[in-house]
């Protein structure tokens, strides 16, 4: 890409870059993204926004860059003040504060930046509530969800996987896997290499081939059922009969959240999964031995370290032992969602149960590294 692309690839290239190289955890907000800083991040990262953003800004008033500027959140400046703040200088930039050639500004303006650096270091959340997978759920039955969006939102809370990973499972996918409770997918930085395998309930299963061979057949333009799909065809249709997208996936997520009050980003799903699952480590394991054991299955399942640096160590994950202590979990939370249904409906809606990371003896340091995987 070169530097006066599209705002768009502009910001997806900034994001990476502070990602991966200044080890920021960055999530999105609204119209623009939340930059929160780790002990790893370096302390000129808001001088290389800020950099960026004045490059630009020279280069749309000089001509040369055609675009909005990528590090400009333009709705914060539709919504937050009507003018622009002009400088003593006619056409001009306003000068910055500490020059001392403009007069102060009477009100604080909230900033414009597309990446709004939060000034303290990120700390990974524990979602501590037992009986959000089926809130979720209900809170989808309520609004009308599709066989489709239940299958997702089912599969994001037993695989642990990102929403990504699962809306662009193809039949190959499925097929490949040894367990019928099983399909292959892409790891976040693997570029598109399958070198990791989700697991989920045999309900779950079930639920995946009724709606391949009904609501997935009828928007399949061909009318295939499984047996007749190729390799290739995503699992996963929107209504027009192409590849189902993550932005078509989130209008049904953020319905469904809003209609009935919760407050929810799809990637909690995601810290559910594994403070469940530690949890059942604690539970079932005899010693710190079996503790380490049961950790390692774990980061090895979840992806978490360099792939590439993880696959000289690949003969030592016993996928056998993570699918005994998975399905101890799945079978549980079959239980859980059969006395969460009869319970009924509730009047009050209680809130998520979000333990903050030092007040959890057992989460040492080793596993708050673990959990900053996950982001």
């Amino acid at each position: 890409m070169q530097w006066n692309d599209s705002e768009g690839k502009i910001r997806v290239a900034v994001e990476g870059y502070l990602l991966h190289e200044m080890s920021c955890k960055v999530r999105d907000k609204d119209s623009f993204r939340i930059v929160n800083l780790t002990n790893k991040s370096p302390n000129t990262i808001s001088r290389f926004l800020s950099a960026l953003k004045s490059f630009y800004k020279s280069m749309i008033r000089l001509k040369y860059y055609p675009h909005h500027n990528p590090l400009i959140d333009e709705q914060a400046i539709l919504h937050s003040y009507k003018e622009e703040v002009r400088g003593v200088r006619e056409n001009k930039p306003r000068m910055p504060s500490v020059s001392g050639t403009e007069d102060p500004i009477i009100h604080r303006r909230l900033t414009d930046s597309y990446f709004k650096i939060i000034n303290e270091e990120w700390q990974p959340q524990i979602i501590d509530d037992m009986n959000l997978p089926y809130r979720v759920y209900q809170a989808g039955k309520k609004v009308n969800w599709s066989q489709r969006e239940m299958l997702i939102a089912r599969m994001l809370f037993e695989t642990g996987a990102m929403v990504s990973e699962i809306i662009e499972l193809t039949v190959g996918d499925y097929r490949q896997r040894i367990s019928h409770q099983e399909v292959s997918t892409f790891n976040k930085g693997s570029h598109g290499r399958k070198i990791k395998f989700l697991r989920f309930s045999k309900d779950t299963v079930k639920r995946l081939f009724h709606y391949i061979d009904t609501e997935r057949k009828f928007f399949d333009e061909n009318h295939l059922e499984f047996e007749q799909l190729p390799d290739d065809a995503p699992i996963f249709l929107s209504a027009n009969g192409t590849a189902y997208t993550y932005h078509a996936w989130y209008y049904h997520w953020k319905r469904a959240m809003i209609v009935n009050e919760l407050s929810l980003n799809p990637h909690k799903a995601r810290h559910w999964f594994v403070t469940s699952r530690l949890r059942e480590i604690y539970n079932v394991s005899k010693n710190e031995a079996e503790i380490q054991q049961r950790k390692n299955e774990l980061i090895k399942y979840m992806k978490w370290k360099n792939p590439d640096t993880m696959n000289v160590y690949e003969h030592h994950f016993d996928e056998a032992k993570h699918r005994e202590a998975h399905e101890h979990m799945l079978e549980q939370m079959a239980q859980r969602e059969k006395e969460y249904t009869k319970q009924g409906k509730s009047s009050r809606k209680p809130k998520l149960a979000v333990l903050e990371t030092t007040n959890i003896e057992l989460i040492d340091e080793e596993l708050q590294e673990l959990l900053e995987e996950l982001e």
